[in-house]
C-alpha cells in the first residue's frame, strides 16, 4: 500500500507540473505572436537605412570620413551580448551565450562587455569578464526610446576611442522552431555593396554628409533595437515549443505511473483475495 500512495502522490504532482507548463506555453503563444510582429515589423527599415548610408558612404567626402565609419587598429573590442532575463526556453541560452563565449577565447586584444539581457550578465560574470555595463528587465516589448542608453554607450566609447570595434550577440528569429545564434560586428559600419541597379545619384539637403552625419547614429540605435527584437521573438518561441514539450513528456508519464500504478493495486488486491481464501481455508 505504501508503493500505491508514493505512485498517487507521483502522478499528482506531474499533474502539477503539466497545467504549470501548459499554462506558460499559452502565455508564450501570446507574446510570441507580438515579438514576431514586431521583429519581422522592422526588417525593410534595417534594410532600406543600409541602402541609404550605402548611397551616401559612396559619395566623395569633402572632410574626413565620419567617426563611425572610420576603421582604426583594433587594440580593444565591445560586444553587446543581448540574452533573455529568464530561462525555461530550451537551449537558447545556452547557445548565444556559446557562441559569445567562443568568440572571446579567439581574442588577443582586451574585451569590454554591454550585458542586455540577465542571463548573460550571469554568464559573463561567472566566466570573469569585464562587464562595461548591463541592461536588464527591459520587458516583453521594449520601446526604442528604453533601448537608447545601450547605444549611446556604444556610439560614445567607440567616437571617444576606448574600443576600436563593436560587436553584437544574439538570437536571430528564423522561424518558431528555428533561432540561430549570431555574432555581427556594428562599428565600425561598413557599408554594404550597393547593387547597379539601386546606384542612383540623389540630392542631399543641406548636404550629404549631414545627412550621413545624422543617419549613422540613428543606424546603430536601430541596429541595436532590432536585435533585441529579434531576441525576444526568439525566445518566446523557444519558450513556446520548450513548455510544449515539458507538457507532453509530462503526460506521457503521467500515463507511464497511471499503468503502473494500476498494476501496483491489481497485485494489492489480488494479494488480499489470496490472504482470505488462505484464512477461509485454514478455518475449514
Amino acid at each position: 500500500m505504501a508503493n500505491i500512495r508514493l505512485i498517487r502522490q507521483r502522478i499528482r504532482g506531474v499533474q502539477s507540473t503539466a497545467k504549470i507548463t501548459r499554462a506558460m506555453e499559452m502565455i508564450a503563444t501570446s507574446k510570441m505572436r507580438r515579438a514576431q510582429e514586431a521583429g519581422v515589423a522592422g526588417r525593410p527599415y534595417d534594410e532600406k537605412i543600409r541602402q541609404v548610408i550605402t548611397a551616401l558612404a559612396a559619395l566623395p567626402q569633402a572632410g574626413a570620413p565620419h567617426p563611425l565609419l572610420q576603421n582604426r587598429p583594433v587594440n580593444s573590442i565591445e560586444i553587446v551580448h543581448i540574452t533573455p532575463d529568464r530561462g525555461l526556453c530550451g537551449g537558447l541560452n545556452a547557445s548565444v551565450n556559446r557562441t559569445a563565449a567562443g568568440f572571446l577565447v579567439e581574442q588577443t586584444v582586451p574585451v569590454n562587455v554591454v550585458t542586455v539581457g540577465r542571463k548573460g550578465n550571469e554568464f559573463m560574470r561567472r566566466v570573469g569578464r569585464d562587464i562595461r555595463a548591463e541592461f536588464d528587465h527591459l520587458g516583453d516589448r521594449p520601446s526604442l526610446l528604453e533601448t537608447l542608453p545601450i547605444s549611446r554607450i556604444i556610439i560614445d566609447d567607440y567616437t571617444n576611442g576606448v574600443v576600436d570595434a563593436v560587436y553584437l550577440v544574439y538570437t536571430r528569429f528564423v522561424s518558431t522552431m528555428t533561432q540561430t545564434s549570431v555574432m555581427e560586428r556594428l562599428l565600425p559600419v561598413e557599408p554594404a555593396e550597393l547593387p547597379a541597379m539601386q546606384n542612383v545619384e540623389y540630392l542631399y539637403e543641406p548636404s550629404a554628409e549631414a545627412v550621413l552625419g545624422e543617419l549613422l547614429p540613428r543606424f546603430v540605435e536601430m541596429e541595436v533595437y532590432h536585435a533585441i527584437l529579434e531576441s525576444i521573438a526568439s525566445e518566446q518561441s523557444a519558450r513556446m515549443v520548450a513548455m510544449r514539450n515539458a507538457t507532453e513528456n509530462a503526460n506521457e508519464l503521467i500515463q507511464d505511473l497511471t499503468l503502473m500504478y494500476n498494476k501496483a493495486r491489481q497485485e494489492s488486491i489480488t494479494t488480499e483475495l489470496l490472504d482470505i481464501s488462505s484464512g477461509a481455508a485454514a478455518l475449514k
